[in-house]
């Protein structure tokens, strides 16, 4: 362990050409700064955080509610809500046992390995933490900004009427329909299908931040079958755009740029993103691969560099850019950070068939330099299964499909 960081020796394995990344102690020093925290599958990223959270509370660093973890659906949000609430009561439970410095627990013990005086505020202060369970703000992205939206109020320039909405597909699809008649109603041979002018629609208004391209020079008439694409695409996102407005209509890509432009307002940006970090000491994210840059500006204009950010995800992992997530801004967050580690065992693979892939695939880069597949220790040394090679490959040739 180097001293005074949280972090333990080089999780690279030595492979040639592989940049140093240390590895993760959950035991080691508390993060500070901005932390990202690489986090393969199996490695633990719920049950780092859940022992974060309850040691900021225990050690003094942030009482619960000064916390807020965010993941990106429901269900996570629930799962880790959960984790957390059994974390917390375990280790009040195990501060309370007779001799809890010996625990097989080591978060129990490291937290134990105190004097009496402070082994006590320890206690009482998980103890407070259980009774601010409701209180404690793990939520969803959205759910942050729409928390967020309301704390700022005319500062934040949403429409007290507004409805919020999960989905806008119908709206879409009127919008494009109607569009297409305007549009292609006199042509015998129109250059596009109305699925294809509602696919283009559709695309368009479901990523908030993609450009869309070629711009016409000139700003005339569409000369060009992409420049025509293009017009109907953009032409679908304004107008969706202004009836949602006119039929006070919020949905959750307004609730992230509504937020992302109040936060960065020259005049009234910096007092808005006073007020949003005010409530919070430490925050944390999990699976941050499937954050999009808009999310990403948000986070780093309110905490990075004013509270303790940890960042955890797996860019190998990055499945949602159908979505608007774009693994560049995990790419970016690691530029920004104050400090780069990973989590270095698996829970959930043996040791033989971690070691197999990373005959395979240890050190590949996938689509960029930045994301690189590293070896992780096991949990598990031996094989569970009986029986038969670690990992096996097969191979499906052209021929074998009947393909030439």
């Amino acid at each position: 362990m180097t001293a005074g960081t949280g972090f333990g020796t080089d999780a690279t394995g030595g492979l040639a050409g592989v940049p140093e990344r240390p590895v993760f102690d959950v035991c080691g020093p508390l993060p500070d700064g901005t932390t990202v925290l690489e986090a393969s599958a199996g490695t633990g990223k719920t049950f780092t955080i859940a022992a974060l959270a309850t040691r900021f509370v225990a050690e003094g660093r942030a009482e619960l509610r000064e916390l807020m973890l965010v993941t990106f659906g429901r269900a996570a949000t629930s799962e880790l809500r959960d984790r957390v609430r059994e974390r917390l009561v375990s280790a009040e439970r195990a501060l309370r046992g007779p001799d809890p410095a010996t625990s097989d627990d080591p978060v129990v013990a490291l937290l134990a390995d105190v004097d009496a005086a402070e082994l006590d505020r320890r206690r009482a202060r998980l103890a407070a933490a259980l009774s601010q369970l409701d209180a404690a703000t793990i939520t969803t992205t959205h759910g942050f900004c729409q928390q967020m939206l309301t704390s700022l109020g005319i500062a934040a320039d949403v429409d007290p009427a507004a409805t919020f909405v999960a989905d806008v597909a119908d709206l879409v699809r009127e919008v494009s329909d109607d569009l297409y008649v305007r549009r292609f109603s006199d042509e015998a041979h129109p250059a596009l299908t109305p699925s294809m002018a509602a696919d283009l629609g559709r695309a368009a208004v479901s990523d908030h931040q993609a450009v869309v391209e070629p711009a016409e020079p000139g700003g005339g008439a569409p000369s060009s079958p992409g420049a025509l694409r293009r017009a109907v695409a953009q032409e679908t996102r304004d107008e969706t755009l202004r009836r949602k407005r006119a039929q006070h209509l919020l949905d959750y890509d307004d609730l992230l740029v509504m937020l992302r432009d109040a936060l960065a307002d020259p005049v009234h940006g910096p007092v808005a993103a006073e007020r949003v970090r005010s409530r919070f000491r430490v925050v944390m994210v999990d699976e941050f691969q499937d954050t999009d840059p808009v999310q990403w500006e948000i986070l780093r204009t309110a905490f990075h560099g004013h509270r303790t950010l940890v960042l955890i995800g797996d860019p190998k992992q990055a499945i949602y850019a159908f979505r608007g997530a774009d693994v560049v801004a995990y790419l970016d967050a690691q530029q920004d950070a104050t400090a780069v580690a990973t989590l270095g065992t698996s829970w959930r693979s043996d040791e033989p068939l971690l070691r197999a892939l990373d005959t395979l695939l240890g050190g590949a880069a996938l689509g960029d330099e930045r994301i690189v597949v590293r070896p992780v220790d096991a949990a598990h040394r031996g094989s569970r299964f009986d029986g038969g090679a670690p990992l096996r490959l097969r191979q499906v040739t052209r021929a074998a499909l009947g393909m030439s």
